[in-house]
């Protein structure tokens, strides 16, 4: 069964990256095409194509006027309360300090907070308190843990090749290891960016920015197929749609066999860009590749006819996608094409590369980005909800040097992040609330705070965290903790060796070994994408199955046994336990009825670990107001 389908996966991959004749028959796909060109013919850009919001050239916008001029905090804040007052809407009321700390650390750190740190900042009456908790958050080294997992699902990052043989990936992890430093020094993003693709080009002195280009290799590969053309080709066309996907926001890969049906990129375009890319990768049989290089005997770039990698139409030269590039400029001959191509993408002119990522950044905090569509910003991906605001940001982030850090800072300190999640139960607020439910009630325009679930590494973490058991060492080869006996079974011998350490297996999630053809089955339950492509925002699904393994589960009952066995150390007082699981999994202290259903619970007969348990598998705890 596995072998079926990895290479039923195979073929699909090659139907997209490797043109559709890949899979007909050798005679057929040989035969010569009568209709075959010897030049280029493709549509002239016009002013229409180039007129489209996306392309437009980013310029920072003049502050709205409000009304409710004592609301803002930031000037983000005056781009929402403007459209909120076009609405006639009123934002929320803010959230109390117990939310805002629980909000902060699971948003900037991928953990909850601890007892000490919700009982400091909710005590601190001293001013700036707020600023303070942002900047420590920011400044943590499980920032970068957090955050560098969410520019891994768009590198699909694995450990493995994926397919058939699934090989591993033996230096695939420095990889990941140079994300997270990355996020926690904060690379600014133009550099961040620049040395993913061109960083073997790069001379900085102690860095070794080689290890980043593993950016444009992260994806599937088949090391073990007879013809390393093809395999070339696939790399090469999977590369080119990744680029264009994740830091452009175009769907390049559409055009890999015929013209984009609806944006302005033609055939020509996709393999112009693909052809930064073709003197960069040495492919050897049975071989992972890892990071980019340049070599002087690379071969010419052709157009492929309907993306076929048997058939080499006009010859092509590198060159910039045409609708969002000036006529005149194009990439000097005696340069390095990678190195051009990084620098045109990081420069401030570039309408895209800013736009698209300022939208990932928002739609992470909030759920949804400005833009929904955050890998389509063509004429088919939606329009932003705020564009002024969109383009703000992305002065905004060029401006500052592009640090992704204060990126992230303005956002959280201003007061559209602040507002309450939760209906007010009495009251005027409770009036606007219903008011602005009824007529956004997809909260476009943000009066009120987007409720999310945690994804499934926060959720393991989580379980790890409040139960005293988190390893939070940094670095190194994944970990591979135990699986199901049926599951190891599905795999070829060796598959899955066991880290002996115990303690290891308690690390961050983002440490745990990315199987390509076997997700780690907490994570796969809980939405994580598998790593054949980029993915820009996952799925988030409600199952039986995510219930009965949070009620069921090794972990969740093991965490759920220590929790018990820390809080029962701490005070034999059962009041005192059930206050102190309030504040470390809620943030907060419980109310008398919470109080009073919790004892009856426990006098009832259940132990503190099935209490533990029980309140681990709250929406309370799952989901973040």
């Amino acid at each position: 069964m596995m072998c079926f389908w990895a290479r039923w996966r195979w073929t699909a991959w090659l139907l997209v990256f490797g043109g559709l004749s890949a899979t007909l028959p050798q005679a057929v796909a040989d035969q010569p095409d009568d209709n075959a060109i010897p030049e280029v013919e493709e549509e002239e850009i016009s002013d229409f194509d180039r007129n489209h919001w996306a392309f437009q050239p980013i310029v920072r916008p003049a502050l709205p006027a409000v009304k409710q001029t004592d609301w803002p905090q930031t000037a983000i804040d005056r781009f929402i309360l403007a459209r909120l007052e076009k609405e006639s809407l009123e934002p929320a009321p803010m959230a109390d300090r117990a939310t805002l700390i629980r909000r902060l650390c699971w948003d900037l750190t991928g953990l909850p907070p601890t007892v000490d740190q919700v009982q400091r900042f909710v005590s601190d009456q001293r001013p700036g308190a707020y600023t303070r908790l942002v900047d420590s958050l920011l400044a943590s080294p499980e920032y970068g843990k957090h955050w560098g997992q969410f520019w891994l699902d768009l590198a699909r990052y694995a450990d493995t090749d994926g397919f058939e043989h699934d090989k591993i990936r033996e230096q695939a992890w420095k990889y990941r290891d140079w994300v997270i430093d990355a996020s926690n020094r904060d690379l600014p993003y133009d550099t961040f960016l620049r040395w993913q693709l061109a960083g073997d080009l790069e001379s900085t002195g102690g860095d070794d920015p080689t290890t980043a280009t593993a950016f444009c290799l992260s994806g599937p590969d088949m090391p073990d197929i007879n013809s390393m053309d093809q395999r070339r080709h696939v790399l090469l066309n999977e590369i080119t749609s990744t680029v264009g996907a994740v830091i452009l926001g175009l769907q390049f890969g559409c055009a890999q066999c015929h013209d984009h049906k609806y944006d302005a990129i033609s055939q020509a375009d996709f393999y112009r860009l693909r052809a930064f890319f073709d003197s960069s990768i040495r492919l050897r049989q049975n071989q992972s590749v890892s990071v980019l290089a340049s070599y002087d005997d690379s071969p010419r770039t052709h157009l492929m006819i309907r993306g076929d990698w048997r058939r080499k139409g006009a010859e092509l030269e590198p060159a910039f996608p045409r609708v969002v590039n000036e006529p005149d400029a194009t990439p000097s001959s005696d340069a390095a094409p990678r190195g051009e191509l990084a620098g045109w993408i990081t420069d401030r002119s570039n309408p895209l590369t800013a736009r698209v990522f300022v939208n990932r950044i928002w739609q992470q905090h909030f759920g949804t980005g400005l833009v929904a569509t955050p890998s389509d910003f063509g004429v088919m991906g939606d329009s932003p909800t705020h564009p002024q605001l969109l383009d703000y940001l992305a002065d905004e982030l060029m401006r500052r040097g592009w640090s992704i850090k204060r990126l992230h800072r303005t956002i959280v300190l201003s007061s559209v992040y602040r507002v309450s999640g939760a209906r007010p139960t009495q009251g005027p607020g409770r009036e606007s609330w219903d008011r602005a439910l009824a007529a956004d009630p997809q909260n476009r325009w943000l009066s009120r705070f987007p409720r999310r679930r945690l994804d499934a590494e926060a959720i393991r973490d989580g379980l790890l965290a409040v139960s005293g058991s988190l390893n939070h060492e940094m670095g190194g080869p994944g970990v591979r903790p135990t699986l199901p006996a049926e599951m190891i079974k599905t795999l070829k011998s060796g598959q899955w060796k066991v880290t002996p350490s115990m303690d290891d297996h308690h690390r961050r999630s983002i440490y745990i070994f990315a199987r390509r053809n076997l997700r780690y089955p907490f994570f796969a339950t809980f939405d994580r994408p598998t790593a054949d492509q980029p993915c820009a925002r996952r799925n988030q699904s409600t199952t039986a199955i995510q219930s009965l393994t949070l009620l069921n589960s090794d972990l969740v009952m093991k965490a759920s046994e220590r929790l018990a066995s820390v809080v029962a150390a701490d005070d034999a007082d059962v009041h005192s336990q059930i206050e102190s699981l309030y504040l470390r999994l809620y943030s907060r202290h419980p109310v008398a009825e919470e109080v009073q259903a919790a004892t009856d619970f426990l006098a009832g007969g259940a132990s503190l670990s099935d209490l533990c348990r029980a309140m681990l598998n709250s929406n309370e705890f799952l989901y973040v107001d």
